[in-house]
């Protein structure tokens, strides 16, 4: 089996590295702001009352702790979206990919009463935060699937065993 040179880094992979550190740098400040200005106590109590919970009053503190903990985890998982300005790690990739994939999934796993909630108490402000991250997110997983599928190699990146103009895979029929 021969060894294949590395792909290299294109004017795309920069774009892509700025792309994805840009993003994350605004999903960490949407994320930290959401979790800790827009829920709180009182918010996440006036959704359950509105969802029709049993006992908002009890259970609202729990749910807040909850909250604000899964998006600390986001928080950190976007930050992991900084290290792109000077990597192409594989691994940096797909972290960044996963968290962004499963964080847009807040439009669908997020409960209606949290929107309409927020959207009472904060407003348009109390909306803007998990809009941008979850919108956001959706966007940038999307960009980085099609690059991945075009190139086929994370970040970008040139496939070494391709040259300009040549087939994506050499001819390997017998020749006489």
């Amino acid at each position: 089996m021969r060894n294949r040179p590395e792909p290299t880094p294109t004017t795309a992979t920069r774009r892509l590295q700025v792309l994805v550190a840009v993003c994350s740098a605004v999903f960490v400040l949407g994320t930290v702001l959401h979790a800790f200005t827009v829920l709180d106590t009182a918010l996440v109590e006036a959704m359950m009352r509105e969802a029709g919970g049993a006992d908002p009053e009890g259970a609202a503190p729990g749910f807040t702790l909850g909250l604000r903990t899964v998006g600390c985890f986001y928080a950190v998982g976007n930050a992991v979206g900084l290290l792109a300005l000077g990597s192409t790690s594989g691994a940096v990739w797909w972290i960044v990919l996963a968290v962004n994939s499963t964080q847009a999934l807040g439009f669908v796993l997020i409960p209606t009463a949290m929107w309409t909630t927020a959207a009472e108490v904060h407003g348009l402000p109390g909306l803007l935060p998990t809009a941008v991250t979850d919108g956001g997110a959706a966007a940038l997983a999307l960009v980085m699937t099609a690059s991945m599928v075009r190139r086929r190699t994370l970040w970008g990146r040139s496939r070494a065993d391709r040259l300009p103009g040549t087939a994506a895979r050499p001819d390997v029929s017998s020749t006489p």
